[in-house]
């Protein structure tokens, strides 16, 4: 199931702040209208840019049960925390040195480090497939299943070039929202298997976003 919302109501409040610009990308009509042309070709800076490098192991594992420790009771996260120390303390740092080897022999490619993990452990469980090696229990355990069903997989492409996308949802009881945010429109598009519905999706965030719009406006949000 597919279910589209147009919000055109941005207008009622100023879009982009003081000083921002009011002109269309470029002037005139056509295929051409919607694009600025530069003389920079695409990717042109992209080997200036620092490489984010792997991070720590540990750094990894204290991030995944800082983000585990919501939504399990005591006894779960002694049992997460315990599946975590073993891999640290075994495979899990195997496994890292191997990808930390690669990475050095790959410097086209980069790591996300920052407040991320899941990355990280992803790259390490796909070592540990493609060796044949048997799966670790932290990937085992209920906890890392849950945290990885993602039920809401959001993403954006906010351009004048593109009216609205979409894609389906990572999970069968999951949402896939496309959304844009323009000057003067705001859109998103929503898919949903048949376990789900998202017309019903799309109200609550139709309702959303005129609370946003009365909030901003000064009036009472509506119940």
């Amino acid at each position: 199931m597919v279910a589209r919302l147009l919000l055109r109501a941005w207008p009622r409040v100023a879009a982009g702040g003081p000083g921002a610009p009011r002109r269309p990308l470029s002037a005139g009509s056509g295929p051409g209208q919607y694009l600025q042309r530069s003389i920079v070709p695409t990717m042109h800076y992209q080997d200036s840019l620092p490489r984010l490098p792997v991070p720590k192991l540990e750094d990894t594992i204290r991030r995944y049960l800082s983000a585990q420790k919501p939504l399990l009771d005591d006894e779960q996260f002694r049992k997460t925390e315990e599946f975590c120390k073993n891999f640290k303390n075994g495979i899990g740092q195997e496994l890292h040195n191997q990808l930390v080897a690669q990475d050095k022999q790959n410097k086209h490619t980069s790591y996300i480090s920052g407040q991320g993990f899941d990355r990280h452990l992803f790259a390490l469980r796909y070592l540990a497939a493609a060796q044949g090696i048997a799966l670790p229990e932290l990937y085992l355990d209920p906890a890392y299943g849950q945290i990885n069903h993602n039920i809401l997989s959001t993403s954006t492409l906010t351009s004048p070039a593109v009216n609205i996308g979409g894609f389906a949802p990572v999970v069968p009881d999951g949402f896939g929202v496309g959304y844009a945010v323009h000057d003067n429109w705001i859109g998103c598009n929503v898919s949903s298997y048949t376990s789900r519905n998202a017309r019903e999706f799309l109200q609550c965030v139709q309702k959303a976003l005129e609370d946003m719009f009365d909030a901003m406006e000064g009036k009472s949000v509506r119940t």
